[in-house]
């Protein structure tokens, strides 16, 4: 019997692809069904569907599910779940389509076909009112808002199939694990309680501190980095992952350590896709989720902990795992070695801590990054990439 937590919801993991020797024959049917294009949001939810990385969910949700999702964080029977997971179209679309009709969802941006649904709801909802629950926010500037503001009109609700998870497997070959076989590889390791640490960035020493503290007091931290689409000046996933690797090789214990990517795409939602994050790894068979300061944020829409609190606020069986709230880390020079502001009594004008964006200005500038701040080994990679922009 295994001894990682269980996926979401109590039961098996639900992993909604198609087995491969079926897959042929129902594209060449999927071919002759109506074609609804999706959003590259859309796309990369229909690829956590394929993982089983949304577990115990069959598909997008129905209007009486959104709606809850949206004021009570759970579904309408009672699942916690924080994050509506929603498939829009263009009203003329949405008119053309009726209930229990199978329709083809098609990546908007490659045309590919990607899965198989049934529709079984077609609703209109008020973006605004989604918005201000998921994102407490309505300004178009949060990227999360913009994007569900510029959906189409109608969601429509139904069971999902997937028939392809695109080009991740082989591209990412390697560090594209599905929930079934992280599950596998930590019980290989023997391990039973093991941190994920979310990024899309490549981690710096505060980050590497957070794993660190992780490692002392689990059987190992997974290192799950967004290979979905991020917004524009974000580093891609490709150099991400060279640099986090240089940093496990030369800085971590070998076998203390698993780096992976999985296809989400982020919607900046700070406290809520906290929690999501959190279900999510739940399903990969993480015990613990490492929450530092700002996850998942974006600008000064959120606290510095907003995402830690949030926890705080949750029935005691709405998830099996469970956060490490670690606090804002930083090289401090009197303490010569990281700490945190738990940790270390001096003021700020001794500690070393730069913010992304201007993490990217020194980078694009050709400026050297302090070693108490990045391992020169990841700033070399990072100046290389940064040198291919120019």
């Amino acid at each position: 019997m295994s001894k990682l937590v269980p996926p979401h919801g109590g039961g098996e993991l639900k992993a909604l692809l198609f087995p491969v020797i079926e897959r042929a024959e129902e594209l060449k049917r999927a071919k002759t069904l109506k074609k609804v294009p999706m959003t590259s949001r859309e796309t990369s939810d229909v690829l956590m569907f394929a993982m089983g990385a949304y577990t115990p969910l069959d598909g997008f949700m129905g209007e009486a599910d959104w709606r809850r999702v949206c004021v009570e964080m759970e579904t309408d029977d009672g699942l916690f779940w924080p994050i509506p997971i929603t498939l829009s179209a263009a009203r003329e679309l949405a008119d053309s389509i009726g209930i229990e009709e199978k329709v083809a969802l098609v990546d908007g941006e490659t045309d590919e076909i990607m899965a198989i649904m049934e529709v079984t709801e077609k609703y209109t909802i008020d973006k605004d009112f989604e918005c201000a629950h998921v994102f407490t926010t309505t300004d178009i500037g949060h990227p999360g808002v913009r994007k569900v503001m510029e959906q189409g009109e109608v969601n429509l609700g139904g069971v999902v199939q997937v028939l392809s998870e695109s080009e991740y497997p082989v591209k990412y070959k390697g560090l594209y694990l599905r929930c079934a076989e992280s599950r596998a590889l930590f019980a290989e390791k023997g391990w039973s309680r093991v941190a994920a640490f979310q990024t899309r960035n490549p981690m710096h020493r505060s980050h590497e501190h957070l794993a660190k503290i992780a490692v002392e007091v689990t059987d190992g931290v997974f290192i799950h980095q967004v290979l979905g689409k991020l917004k524009a000046g974000d580093i891609p996933a490709e150099t991400r992952t060279k640099a986090i690797q240089a940093m496990i090789d030369n800085y971590f214990v070998p076998g203390t350590v698993i780096q992976a990517g999985y296809p989400i795409e982020m919607r900046y939602g700070g406290p809520r896709e906290a929690l999501l994050h959190a279900v999510i790894r739940q399903n990969f068979g993480c015990s613990h989720l490492i929450v530092g300061r700002d996850h998942a944020g974006v600008g000064d829409y959120y606290g510095p902990f907003d995402a830690q609190h949030i926890f705080d606020t949750l029935r005691p069986d709405a998830l099996v795992l469970r956060p490490f709230k670690i606090d804002i880390t930083f090289y401090c020079q009197k303490c010569m070695g990281m700490a945190t502001g738990k940790t270390c009594p001096h003021d700020k004008k001794h500690h070393v801590s730069i913010s992304g964006t201007k993490q990217r200005e020194m980078l694009s500038a050709g400026e050297d990054i302090p070693p108490e701040f990045s391992r020169p080994e990841v700033v070399a990679i990072l100046k290389d990439y940064y040198t291919t922009l120019k």
